[in-house]
């Protein structure tokens, strides 16, 4: 790419936010020019508005300290500076679905991490190593929105990066039931230890809409492209329940698995894994890992602190596969839930919605 994509990134304050400045930081195809919050702080430069709001370990990228928020809302304003946006803005569902609608029909492209777009039947919901191909949906949005280039897209919930790739890496085979318990880090609530000292030590055993966002999710990534938009499939059915664990990155998931053919043998199935590959893989996306999945032989793996931060946080590895004796099969998995299942899952969504021209410079 010879000359980088111009950048904004909404809700910069907030945790992905700042997960999305620290990403963009020197990325190859991406310049941020833009950065928008609340209202409140409009006009601040972006070390003023952190002052103590700072979550990641990483300082605050030079390039960016200076840089004058703008106000989310002034859509026009914004458009007018880039070629596109992330979305991690922090509003009410409603109010997501109409400010990012807003940009797309600025003629924006929008790639959020919020949750508001997931089921709108023509907006992708894209893991690019699975589901690309979901990509194409976007030119019935565009006729609906009534655009030439703007749309939206999104990616899933960090919660189902820790099995999903898993299921797809095994689809020939037809997992059509599970049973699925996810272990998850504070900072998928946007905190850590600091600003959530009621965790250290703690388990709780509720996230809300978190179980139902497991269920449903995979069944989306797994759909098909039908009449202009994206069908889910009907399996695997998928019961889940989510704990928090004072972790502060990771989630760890605990997965049981039916197969309608079986597979053969452990080796096969761990086989399918390590070689699992895809067009993002093919494309040599900037922040795509080299390989995507991982299994762990050791009985002690995947563990956070060894395995979390595997192709630099954009890997899922997989551990302790062996049989039951109730499913077919018993897994752990673990993703790295900012990166691979937040804002570096977008920036990968960005970079192959990039390569296959449906985001170009204005």
């Amino acid at each position: 790419m010879q000359k980088k994509l111009r950048v904004g990134v909404l809700g910069a304050t907030g945790m992905v936010g700042q997960r999305f400045i620290q990403i963009l930081h020197n990325h190859p195809w991406f310049d941020i020019q833009v950065i928008a919050a609340s209202p409140n702080s409009k006009g601040k430069t972006y070390e003023q508005a952190m002052q103590g709001r700072w979550l990641l370990d990483e300082p605050i990228p030079d390039n960016v300290k200076n840089m004058t928020l703008d106000d989310v809302n002034d859509v026009k304003a914004i458009s007018g500076r880039v070629d596109f946006v992330f979305s991690a803005v922090n509003m009410t569902k409603d109010e997501i679905k109409a400010i990012e609608e807003q940009y797309a029909k600025s003629e924006t492209p929008v790639v959020s991490n919020n949750s508001a777009h997931r089921w709108t039947p023509d907006v992708p919901m894209i893991i690019p190593e699975i589901n690309s191909e979901h990509a194409k949906v976007i030119e019935f949005q565009r006729k609906r929105l009534h655009t030439s280039r703007g749309f939206i897209a999104v990616k899933p919930n960090c919660s189902i990066q820790s099995y999903a790739p898993a299921f797809a890496a095994w689809s020939e085979f037809e997992p059509y039931e599970a049973i699925v318990t996810t272990y998850q880090a504070i900072s998928g609530a946007g905190k850590n230890f600091s600003t959530w000292p009621e965790m250290v030590g703690n388990v709780i055993p509720f996230i809300s809409g978190e179980e139902e966002k497991s269920e449903r999710e995979p069944l989306r990534i797994f759909g098909k492209l039908e009449g202009g938009e994206i069908v889910p499939a009907g399996e695997p059915k998928i019961s889940a329940q989510c704990i928090r664990i004072p972790v502060l990155y990771g989630h760890t998931a605990a997965a049981f698995v039916k197969f309608r053919k079986a597979p053969g043998s452990k080796e096969i199935l761990i086989e399918k894994l390590n070689s699992f590959t895809s067009v993002a893989q093919e494309l040599k996306l900037p922040t795509a890992p080299s390989q995507f999945i991982k299994y762990m032989t050791e009985d002690n793996r995947p563990q956070v602190a060894l395995d979390v931060n595997y192709e630099n946080g954009m890997g899922v590895t997989i551990g302790r596969l062996r049989p039951d004796n109730i499913y077919d099969w018993k897994f752990v998995g673990l993703s790295h839930n900012t990166l691979r299942g937040a804002a570096g899952g977008a920036v990968e969504c960005a970079e192959l919605l990039t390569a296959l021209k449906y985001i170009e410079a204005k």
